[in-house]
């Protein structure tokens, strides 16, 4: 296959990257706190931690982890939001041997224990404010050893106020119990009068289970090896250049971190590649509060802004935005979910920065597309694959479309994954015989080797660029006592790009809608939750009794036309 996109690559981007050079995304990190040692690495609330207090609090945090008897490989869940702690742990966690399951905060008690028990999770650190739910399921899961965090730790004398604040005044932290726990700052003062013992690891380890939705409605873990995750920072590191050439100089990249750390696109191209870059993560505990966020970048001049379509909107039409400095943002990259013309443009109109969309998913860790930085327009497709990854537009035997054509993304390089943990026949189903991936996603393929997504293949709903698969919200209404059938789309929604719809046939004539979505909430995170629900006499199936989800869609899509 010939790389007719290396054509396109900006001046100085390689066609190939040496993942050769490190033998682990461990001995990235170490170079980069050994090389910008004094440098500012995270702020949060106006508290920073230079690479040498990360360096040290994450050797002592692993001293302490490796103090309770882990073995090497084993997993330790994170699950907090976007606060200094969360870096610290997570170098912790990859230094000391052992892999990072990053959780969503914000999951129910039902999705938590799903993911610990499928990762086999052995520890878990957690912020106070989601330790009830942990609390639930703990006894059902392999977790000993729990870590709870409180959001003040980190942040000095202000913690104080800070923890006061999030426990008295805004009563964030619900009750919880959990006997034998540890105090975050108690493990660090604890593992800085422990020996760390420095583990041998090398690019076949495995460095992070991200868990992502599965066509059988249980989220599955994307295994992502040291050389899968480090590739992708040194692929992202390559495509970055350009952008750090244009004019004006700074001496440090300061990136805005609002997406979540737990989220594969911030966990690379914010966390991994800051490190890699010497640069410095604002990082953005709460970005849907509009005010909070815009106070803080206020304080800043940012040079790289990664976001999804529904932030880049929610910031442009949020008072006092027109206020922020940005004379020296270099990027903007967009990814999660499609970017809207309408908003890379209004964006770049405010900023003086385009958005350079690209691609990926939790299993390509993420990037496998992105528009060239040096780029000085919206182009309204992803891009070019980066260095050392081969995109193919295939039919649905495997066999590849010409040009202009569309057919299935299918993908290889060193960012993908090694498979799904624990399951090889949901692996079996998406990797062709010479070892690309499938991607679900229906693209086509310019000659200028630039790819545009005009549909889906899965099932799979948009939430704000967060993946919700219909069978898993299909089975949770199907749970209520009052429901007899259902089904799930997506719809179109301007706020979050797609809304979770469902259609259900009663079997409680009294049951109602609002009755029925109080009910998700207690089961699923609010972002799969349906917004929308119809009630339906029947269903569309086929001749075998399976629901089409595709009439459903097909209907929505004819009423929208009317």
């Amino acid at each position: 296959m010939e790389r007719i996109w290396l054509k396109q690559y900006p001046a100085g981007v390689p066609a190939d990257i040496d993942v050769t050079q490190y033998p682990s995304l461990v001995a990235l990190l170490e170079e980069s706190f050994a090389k910008f040692r004094d440098r500012k690495a995270f702020i949060c609330m106006d508290k920073s931690i230079s690479y040498r207090e990360l360096d040290e609090m994450s050797l002592a945090l692993g001293a302490y982890l490796q103090g309770k008897g882990l073995a090497k490989g084993a997993r330790v869940a994170i699950m907090m939001p976007n606060v200094l702690q969360h870096p610290v742990a997570t170098a912790a966690v990859l230094r000391a041997g052992y892999a990072v399951v990053n959780v969503n905060p914000l999951y129910t008690p039902r999705e938590l224990e799903h993911q610990l028990k499928d990762s086999g999770a052995e520890a878990i650190i957690v912020l106070e404010n989601f330790a009830s739910v942990v609390q639930q399921v703990i006894g059902k899961t392999a977790v000993k050893h729990v870590l709870v965090a409180s959001m003040g730790d980190l942040l000095g004398l202000k913690g104080m106020i800070v923890n006061l604040v999030v426990r008295r005044v805004k009563k964030m932290v619900p009750a919880w119990s959990l006997p034998g726990s540890v105090a975050f700052n108690e493990a660090l003062s604890a593992g800085r009068n422990m020996t760390f013992k420095k583990p041998a690891i090398g690019p076949d380890d495995v460095a992070f289970l991200q868990y992502t939705g599965g066509t059988t409605g249980l989220s599955k873990g994307a295994t992502l090896l040291h050389r899968n995750i480090l590739a992708n920072v040194l692929q992202n590191d390559a495509w970055l250049q350009p952008a750090l050439r244009k004019p004006p100089h700074v001496d440090q990249l300061f990136i805005v971190c609002a997406l979540p750390l737990y989220h594969i696109f911030a966990l690379t191209a914010c966390f991994l590649l800051g490190m890699r870059a010497g640069g410095v993560n604002l990082l953005i505990p709460n970005p849907r509060d509009m005010p909070g966020f815009i106070k803080e970048l206020m304080k800043y001049q940012v040079n790289s802004f990664p976001a999804v379509n529904t932030l880049y909107n929610g910031l442009l039409n949020a008072p006092g935005f027109d206020q922020v400095d940005f004379s020296k943002l270099k990027i903007s990259n967009g990814g999660g979910m499609a970017v809207q013309r309408a908003v890379a443009e209004a964006w770049e109109k405010r900023t003086g920065c385009f958005v350079a969309e690209g691609y990926g998913l939790s299993e390509t860790s993420p990037t496998l597309t992105c528009n060239p930085a040096d780029m000085d327009q919206f182009s309204g497709n992803i891009g070019l694959p980066v260095s050392s990854t081969w995109i193919s537009i295939r039919d649905d035997d495997g066999n590849e479309v010409p040009l202009g054509q569309p057919g299935e993304i299918c993908a290889k390089g060193p960012q993908v994954m090694s498979g799904y943990w624990n399951r090889p026949d949901e692996t079996a189903k998406v990797m062709t015989a010479d070892g690309f991936f499938r991607t679900g996603d229906v693209g086509i393929m310019s000659p200028d080797g630039s790819t545009k997504i005009v549909d889906r293949k899965k099932d799979m709903i948009n939430v704000s660029g967060f993946n919700v698969y219909p069978n898993e919200v299909e089975d949770v209404l199907a749970s209520h006592p009052g429901v007899l059938e259902c089904a799930v789309i997506g719809v179109s929604d301007p706020r979050t790009s797609e809304a979770v719809k469902a259609f259900v046939v009663k079997k409680d004539p009294n049951l109602t809608a609002e009755e029925l979505i109080k009910f998700c909430q207690t089961e699923l995170t609010n972002y799969k939750v349906p917004k929308q629900i119809e009630f339906r006499s029947t269903l569309p199936k086929t001749n075998v009794g399976k629901i089409l989800r595709r009439e459903l869609r097909d209907e929505k899509k004819t009423d929208a036309a009317a």
